[in-house]
């Protein structure tokens, strides 16, 4: 990564040990050394019990994300790229340029658009200003409209109108079909971070049940919106469209949909993952399947997938407070709300009811407090009369 007078030098610790690249996702083992997980995945795949750059036996060969690095190594790269972009000169045009580049919109000149957004990206005074200016909106929808599939074009365009949505007072002209075919386009073949301009997008205009619905009945939307949580996706592409369908979700008729577009079993892949994930997407996913198990269809495929309700299980405790006050509500729902047998004999048999024995004397909120010992009643448990004693090596519940 190299001009003529532009070095650029790579922290050690932003490498990972195993493979000397600059880490994309760093998580760090018992022994406190982190790791890219792609590389250390590997090496305990392999068959390897020790830590690759002390040697140490690992007591656990679990890993949590470390995400103070990951920022770290983010405003690194984000400097960097600053720096290379300011290598070559880059002109910001003028208040009174802009206003001429909006008039050549209307000609479909590419050079004029790709003006526009540089000056968007500039200031929040700029976005402001061209709020302000008339037609500029309704040139770009215009321009949006006569795009076709040019993906540079359209990735332009969406990133302008990501950038002004707040400045945006009447939204129905982004709801049309044209522009979320566009957005459906881009989650389909545009590059990870137009992607996640276009979710942020379409999260941005959910604001009410009509434009839910809209969102989510137009053709192959929600498809590519659920793809989009695939583990081998950019982690803020997959949180951003957590965000995108928890907000969507609210309406029963677009819950349907979002469960029939196969939302849960994506859930479910992401939280049977090892410690891998970051806690806000683990918080996310869990806050989905809440809202999804709210109707009956969600609950029906919850309640008979006994490795899904392990996985739910397994969060309570782990990760942090959030996240296990949806863990519990989803199992207080699926397992005493509803009664569903089948989905108790696998929690408890998923070690839930030694977690909730703990979490009930933890301190937890008074909500999870009281779901916790209706779960209790219906594990058979009395939860005043027992009493969790540890050892080094294992908890045992005993009776008074």
């Amino acid at each position: 990564m190299r001009r003529d007078d532009l070095y650029i030098t790579v922290p050690n610790f932003f490498r990972c040990p195993i493979s000397l690249d600059v880490m994309t996702s760093p998580v760090s083992l018992c022994t406190g050394v982190t790791y890219d997980r792609t590389s250390i995945q590997r090496w305990l795949d392999t068959g390897n019990n020790t830590c690759p750059a002390t040697m140490q036996v690992l007591q656990t060969k679990d890993f949590v994300p470390n995400r103070n690095l990951q920022r770290l190594i983010q405003i690194w790269s984000d400097s960097v790229a600053r720096r290379q972009l300011h290598a070559e000169p880059v002109v910001v045009p003028s208040q009174d340029q802009v206003r001429a580049l909006i008039k050549q919109l209307d000609n479909g000149s590419i050079s004029a658009l790709t003006k526009i957004a540089c000056f968007a990206r500039e200031s929040e005074e700029n976005r402001e200003f061209l709020a302000r200016t008339d037609g500029f909106l309704n040139a770009v929808y215009d321009f949006m409209r006569n795009a076709e599939e040019d993906i540079k074009l359209i990735e332009q365009v969406i990133q302008i109108l990501e950038l002004m949505i707040s400045k945006i007072l009447d939204n129905k002209p982004l709801l049309e079909s044209n522009c979320l075919s566009t957005i459906h386009l881009l989650l389909q073949r545009g590059s990870s971070d137009s992607q996640i301009q276009s979710v942020r997008l379409l999260e941005s205009l959910a604001v009410d049940g009509e434009s839910k619905l809209k969102i989510a009945e137009m053709e192959g939307l929600l498809v590519e919106l659920v793809k989009s949580l695939s583990k081998e996706k950019d982690p803020r592409l997959i949180e951003a469209s957590l965000s995108c369908l928890i907000t969507i979700a609210t309406r029963k008729r677009v819950k349907t949909k979002v469960i029939q577009s196969g939302t849960i079993t994506e859930l479910k892949i992401l939280l049977s993952e090892p410690n891998t994930i970051a806690v806000s997407i683990i918080e996310k996913s869990l806050k989905l399947l809440e809202t999804l198990s709210s109707c009956k269809e969600g609950r029906a495929e919850i309640w008979c997938d006994s490795v899904l309700l392990q996985a739910i299980v397994k969060k309570v405790l782990k990760v942090s407070s959030n996240a296990t006050e949806h863990a519990v509500t989803i199992l207080w729902m699926i397992c005493y709300l509803f009664r569903e047998e089948e989905a108790v004999e696998a929690v408890v048999s998923g070690n839930g009811m030694t977690k909730i024995l703990l979490l009930i004397q933890s301190d937890c909120s008074p909500a999870v407090r009281q779901m916790s010992a209706d779960l209790l009643k219906i594990f058979g448990v009395n939860s005043k009369s027992c009493l969790l004693s540890y050892d080094t090596r294992t908890t045992h519940i005993m009776p008074f």
